[in-house]
């Protein structure tokens, strides 16, 4: 694969500076907007009936979150990096894609750090399962913990992965959303978030990824 086949809008070489740095901020604040509308609308109107059809579902194959559990998957992509890295060190270079790999990895962690340590804390919305059990949904502003619910963790985590990869080689986009969306349904379905918490994370994890690819692409010319 490419990476140049995947490199759209990058002009001129130096620092970052407008003429080089093409983050499409005008397009990304117009997704913002979309996503803060359909935050609220699912906090409203949709995350409750849907979490009360669903629970208990997948009550069966709740094993499937202690494999794919956050320190899991954090675990995975740090040795990931950190082969990655001792490899450049021994060979003096790696292919753009792994250098896409070593960056996807190092992003989604960082962006998984940053909502579990602080945006979790700020909002406070309770998990699935204690609002089941009698929690109210609502936002707890600067009262939540990292078991709080939203934005959803995992989605953070996953969506920062694939926004780099997203960001460097636009063929992906289709797969990965696809891949993203799956997982989405998967986290509602299992009980592990609300609808508002997997449209949240998605939206921060692929801010993160598309930004840090953008930097790469700057930093790399």
């Amino acid at each position: 694969m490419s990476q140049g086949a995947g490199v759209h809008g990058l002009t001129g070489r130096g620092g970052l500076n407008g003429k080089n740095l093409r983050f499409p901020y005008q397009i990304w604040t117009l997704y913002l907007l979309i996503c803060i509308v359909m935050v609220a609308a699912s906090f409203l109107y949709f995350d409750l009936p849907v979490a009360a059809r669903v629970y208990g579902l997948l009550g069966h194959a709740k094993t499937i979150g202690t494999g794919f559990s956050s320190e899991v998957l954090l675990s995975a992509e740090a040795a990931i990096a950190l082969g990655l890295m001792i490899n450049r060190i021994l060979r003096g270079h790696l292919s753009p894609f792994r250098e896409a790999t070593a960056l996807a990895c190092l992003t989604s962690m960082c962006a998984y750090t940053i909502n579990d340590s602080v945006l979790k804390l700020v909002f406070g919305v309770p998990n699935p399962s204690a609002v089941m059990h009698g929690s109210q949904h609502v936002f707890n502003l600067l009262g939540g913990s990292s078991m709080s619910s939203f934005p959803s963790g995992h989605m953070v985590l996953a969506a920062a992965f694939g926004g780099v990869f997203m960001r460097l080689y636009r063929s992906s986009v289709k797969l990965l959303s696809a891949l993203l969306f799956a997982g989405a349904v998967l986290m509602v379905v299992g009980d592990w978030h609300f609808v508002s918490d997997v449209i949240a994370g998605a939206f921060i994890g692929v801010s993160a990824g598309a930004f840090a690819g953008e930097l790469w692409l700057v930093h790399s010319a």
